[in-house]
């Protein structure tokens, strides 16, 4: 059985402080709750800027982050500085990670704070998360696995709590819509960015915008195709995408998961 709130905070006490790095979702708002509640003002939540957050993100963690009454502060990063990362490699994820945690460790041993948190829970370990590779090497912990709580106790948890982001779609960074082995560039992320927030404005949840050059492959959950199928919604759903840069748009039948660029991946690169 997964554990409790209460074990959540039993666990997050024993640390005595901690930074926790804080993306904005649901993951990382349950755990930035919990750390709150569990030790006050040592804590300190971090948020790493740059061009492949979306602005949504941004938004939730400064909204949150002051609901919550918490100490906060925000990252410069620049992913795109690093050839590694920006050649876009399957493990794209690990150098972005292993520079942005780095940093992170560096901001907690200022703040004598004796730990850094992650949000990573339970089933992530499913998928692959090559980033997880890098937090592990960095000694960064992770309640959520460490408790095996998964995603849907954290959103049970996260509604229990009475945070108001608790159904928030799942998200992730812009760079995981741009298929692997194909450079990230600041024109590609920003045209993503633009082309998602404005299908969100037209009322879409859960999307994803892949990028394929000259094409958008959009994914949205599959109980909102049907709403995307609609002609008005379409022809808006189009025009937001080539406004934003694409001379093609698509609708991917699939629908929504997560993911969806590993599919490519043979077996023996997932591990």
């Amino acid at each position: 059985m997964p554990a409790s709130y209460d074990e959540l905070l039993v666990l997050l006490r024993s640390v005595g402080g901690a930074l926790v790095a804080f993306s904005g979702g649901v993951d990382s708002t349950l755990l930035l709750a919990a750390a709150h509640d569990a030790l006050g003002e040592r804590v300190l939540a971090v948020t790493a800027v740059s061009p492949t957050l979306p602005a949504s993100d941004l938004a939730s963690a400064n909204a949150m982050a002051a609901q919550l009454g918490a100490r906060w502060i925000t990252l410069q990063t620049d992913e795109l500085a690093d050839p590694c990362f920006r050649a876009n490699p399957p493990d794209r994820c690990y150098y972005c990670k292993k520079e942005l945690f780095a940093k992170l460790l560096d901001i907690a041993r200022r703040e004598g704070l004796p730990v850094v948190l992650d949000g990573a829970n339970a089933d992530d370990l499913s998928d692959y998360r090559p980033g997880m590779n890098a937090t592990r090497e960095l000694g960064v912990r992770s309640p959520f696995i460490e408790l095996g709580i998964g995603k849907n106790d954290i959103r049970r948890m996260a509604r229990e709590r009475g945070l108001p982001d608790w159904e928030r779609p799942s998200s992730a960074c812009l760079a995981s819509r741009i298929p692997y082995g194909e450079e990230i560039t600041v024109e590609r992320l920003e045209r993503i960015g633009r082309s998602e927030d404005a299908l969100r404005a037209l009322g879409f949840r859960q999307v994803r915008v892949r990028d394929h050059g000259a094409v958008a492959r959009i994914e949205v959950g599959r109980d909102e195709m049907n709403k995307l199928l609609d002609e008005a919604m379409r022809d808006a759903a189009l025009a937001a995408c080539k406004q934003a840069g694409y001379r093609y748009v698509t609708l991917d039948l699939q629908g929504y998961r997560t993911g969806a660029m590993n599919e490519t991946l043979p077996p023996e690169k997932k591990k």
